[in-house]
């Protein structure tokens, strides 16, 4: 027995609702079957100090916004959790949990069949919204490591508690690395921080939060076409934590924090780093100064300045720390018993089984639009924009690819009984 349906989503999180959502404006039959539970990620891929790393204003998704009392503070991880699950229940998503695919093709008729735990589908189309942030990349450096060192990836690191006494070396300075290393300094440990391109912008400027500044300077328009071989710049550094704070490698320095280049690998009992650290610190200060002037120039205009204080920032002392240039780290010799990997993800299609993907393994496709017809992706970091992987602009890019099905053709007859 094969069940038959117009359009099948695969994933239950932010972007497969949002999907559901404007299906259901389209009256378009549809299913969402999501492998685990609805937002799984925001479940257990988070540590525990986790807070949303955007004013809860932006806590928002179609036909559902954020209406508690702190417009401007930051919501904990598990708050961002049951707004996803209210969202589910409000709009009367069709999600199957537990249903996880195992194989997708495309079949000669024009349609696609999957493969799931549960049986056999078919669909006219299928929307890919299984996440941005897929299977965890930990570098090979990972294996030469001595086994006394604990080692964790960022997405399983839970809090400085869980770690074995001694120092920590965090590897990576993006979203989640810089957090992390912040958390664990403030918690008394010795921390060993190796940094990785990243750009460092004030949490807020003249009264405002820098999500507010990104949209007034066209930051979520800017498209991945922007950029040379569509690659996408460093990631932005921002907390929640304590109110909401500029996240800043040189202030970790100058309390103690040990900075370092780039892990190249580990031989000896020794990890061996790059002296890069001086110059990803340079770039990330250019960004910050880059924001701060595109700031000031809008700052300029009647429709920004009314909304403004007058502020002080640009006169605000800079942290001039510098950083060592050490070009190894002896693991025992320093007492570095944890390492957490914050080296970011990989794509994980394997269960794809179609001829879609580029050389770096990520789908070939124009605002989540493939080569194949019925066939989309929706809800990857820079997938269109800065905005496609976050959570109050994902609803863009799914109202876009509705309209594309609404192009190829209405939506079949109900099939929803199997046949």
């Amino acid at each position: 027995m094969t069940e038959r349906w117009d359009t099948i989503i695969i994933g239950g999180g932010q972007a497969g609702l949002t999907m559901s959502y404007y299906l259901q404006q389209h009256e378009r039959e549809h299913v969402v079957l999501e492998r685990a539970r609805i937002a799984e990620r925001w479940r257990t891929e988070r540590w525990d100090s986790l807070r949303f790393q955007f004013i809860n204003q932006a806590i928002e998704l179609p036909g559902l916004s954020y209406q508690g009392p702190e417009p401007e503070g930051f919501a904990h991880h598990t708050a961002v959790t049951r707004f996803i699950e209210h969202y589910a229940a409000k709009i009367a998503a069709p999600v199957r949990q537990g249903v996880e695919v195992t194989r997708l093709r495309h079949r000669d008729t024009g349609d696609y069949a999957l493969e799931t735990n549960t049986g056999s589908m078919r669909a006219r189309n299928v929307v890919v919204a299984t996440g941005p942030f897929q299977r965890s990349m930990v570098p090979a450096a990972a294996r030469d490591l001595p086994r006394s060192v604990y080692q964790v990836h960022a997405s399983n690191y839970r809090s400085p508690d869980e770690l074995p006494p001694g120092a920590v070396l965090v590897v990576g300075s993006g979203a989640s690395g810089s957090q992390i290393a912040d958390e664990l300094q403030q918690s008394g440990r010795n921390v060993y921080l190796s940094v990785s391109p990243h750009r460092r912008v004030p949490r807020r400027y003249r009264g405002k939060d820098v999500l507010w500044w990104f949209d007034k300077m066209g930051r979520f328009e800017i498209t991945i076409d922007s950029f040379p071989e569509q690659r996408y710049p460093p990631s932005t550094v921002v907390t929640g934590v304590n109110g909401g704070y500029d996240m800043n490698v040189r202030r970790f320095a100058r309390d103690s924090g040990t900075v370092l280049g780039r892990v190249l690998g580990c031989a000896d009992g020794k990890l061996l780093v790059a002296g890069d650290a001086s110059q990803i610190l340079a770039e990330a200060d250019r960004s910050y100064d880059d924001f701060v002037s595109a700031a000031e120039a809008l700052a300029e205009k009647p429709e920004v300045a009314d909304h403004i204080s007058d502020g002080n920032e640009r006169s605000a002392t800079p942290i001039l720390a510098e950083v060592g240039g050490a070009r190894s780290v002896d693991i025992s010799g320093e007492n570095v018993s944890s390492v957490i990997w914050g080296t970011g993800y990989l794509f994980d299609y394997n269960w794809i089984d179609l001829p879609i993907f580029g050389s770096r393994g990520a789908p070939v496709q124009q605002r989540g639009v493939t080569a194949f017809p019925g066939l989309y992706f929706l809800g990857l970091h820079w997938m269109h924009t800065f905005g496609s992987g976050l959570l109050s602009y994902v609803g863009r890019d799914a109202a876009h690819i509705a309209r594309c099905m609404e192009a190829l053709g209405s939506p079949a007859p109900s099939g929803r009984s199997p046949r």
